[in-house]
């Protein structure tokens, strides 16, 4: 029954079947909506702190297994390296060993010191505590350094820009010191932020005793750790514009710059990185390359002369490019199923891959690559945009070489007693215009 009130219809009802109606929805709020229960501030800090500690751990396994199965399965180089004492093939955005031999080996590492060197400008630059237009004065300390040098006196004036031209150009003795005295007020205080640097990075054969790599007693690396020094340097992409340059010049076009890194001027896919000669290092060089979206990065140390070091180098980023690809293996169908919301104002939510799957792996092996999918098969609401229900696991034989969350695709509220009356009572009290 209907009665019409200006225009509108309403639905009649009596007081006796009112009060039933709304005992009703009562009752279906109640046997609907999640208790919530009370839990002491304490005890729920507690045991969040135990569930990320645990994520965490389980995080810090799994990394450890997957470097465990790396180490075990790095193979030596495939080419002819009887010109170097140690060398690595690294790829730089997974930090993964392609090759390697006498990695682990210390050596004095002459100029590629300078990677750590340019490393800390670099955070320096990118954190705001200094910028490239900064003029530097130089001190007497830096001005008394020989070897290769763009020949600063004390007391000259240069900018931040052009003293990181010098050093990774030129490989410029006083320009790395002068840029070092700059960060850390001191070159002491500079070296004791290299090896903090390097400690962080977990650079566990490493000692510098100095910001620009001539030979010191307990000065030394290794080809691993300078490969994931240079690895953390190619994160600061501005870098390229210095390390790529062949030739340029400072102080108004009056001191040329020639690279002291020949592969940037022969080897077309050359990024950088750096060189370095000293009699104790011997010939060295971190050589970073790029082609098809591959990044590699190769050590060579203690190689007879420079000749021979580019030769081992391009040898083995020519290896890389050669047999190392990306791929983006196919994932499971069902990750694309909604997952069931409980005590939320939706009943389900969508979910998709945090991140496009890029795996490298060996040409040929792609096809190999098998997905494994573990997901919840609820959440409980509230629901937050991007929140992880799940893992795609993707294996290579045995190896794990991918983990992609899974996250939703919206946040959904949780149903509280007033969403859920309001719903309910609408449904009893509807009103519908003519």
């Amino acid at each position: 029954m209907y009665s019409v009130y200006k225009g509108v219809k309403i639905k009649k009802f009596s007081p006796i079947k009112t009060m039933l109606r709304i005992l009703a929805a009562i009752l279906v709020i109640i046997l609907i909506v999640p208790t919530t229960n009370t839990v002491s501030p304490v005890l729920a800090e507690e045991t969040q702190n135990n569930q990320q500690n645990a994520n965490q751990e389980n995080q810090s396994n799994t990394q450890q297994n997957q470097q465990q199965s790396q180490q075990d399965t790095t193979e030596a180089p495939p080419v002819d390296i009887s010109d170097a004492k140690s060398v690595i093939l690294m790829e730089q955005s997974t930090r993964r060993v392609l090759c390697e031999s006498n990695a682990d080996e210390k050596r004095a590492p002459a100029s590629i010191t300078k990677i750590m060197t340019m490393l800390l400008v670099m955070e320096a630059i990118d954190s705001g505590r200094i910028s490239m237009d900064d003029v530097v004065t130089v001190s007497e300390h830096a001005f008394s350094f020989g070897g290769s040098t763009i020949f600063l006196k004390e007391g000259e004036q240069m900018t931040v820009h052009d003293l990181l031209k010098g050093t990774a150009v030129m490989s410029a003795n006083d320009a790395a010191v002068a840029l070092a005295e700059y960060v850390g007020g001191s070159e002491q205080a500079f070296v004791d932020m290299m090896n903090m640097k390097a400690a962080e990075l977990g650079m566990t054969n490493t000692c510098f005793k100095n910001s620009h790599g001539l030979d010191e007693d307990g000065h030394y690396t290794t080809a691993r750790d300078i490969a994931i020094m240079s690895a953390e340097l190619m994160e600061h992409e501005k870098i390229f514009e210095f390390t790529g340059i062949w030739m340029d010049s400072l102080r108004n076009g009056q001191t040329e710059l020639v690279n002291t890194n020949k592969l940037i001027r022969f080897y077309e896919p050359a990024t950088g990185l750096k060189t370095g000669t000293t009699n104790k290092a011997g010939s060295c060089i971190s050589a970073t390359a790029e082609k098809n979206g591959l990044h590699l990065i190769a050590v060579v140390l203690g190689a007879p002369n420079s000749d021979k070091r580019n030769a081992v180098a391009k040898a083995l980023l020519e290896y890389g490019f050669a047999n190392w690809q990306f791929a983006s293996p196919t994932l499971p169908p069902e990750i694309f199923n909604p997952v069931k919301v409980v005590g939320g104002v939706e009943s389900e939510v969508e979910v998709t891959a945090k991140t496009k799957p890029q795996v490298l792996v060996k040409k040929g092996e792609e096809l190999k690559l098998e997905c494994f999918t573990e997901i919840a098969e609820d959440v409980q609401a509230p629901v937050e945009l991007g929140e992880v229900v799940g893992t795609v696991t993707v294996k290579l034989g045995e190896d794990t070489v991918a983990e992609i969350p899974l996250i939703t695709t919206k946040s959904i509220d949780k149903m509280t007693y007033s969403i859920m009356l309001g719903r309910v009572l609408s449904e009893f009290f509807c009103v519908n215009t003519q």
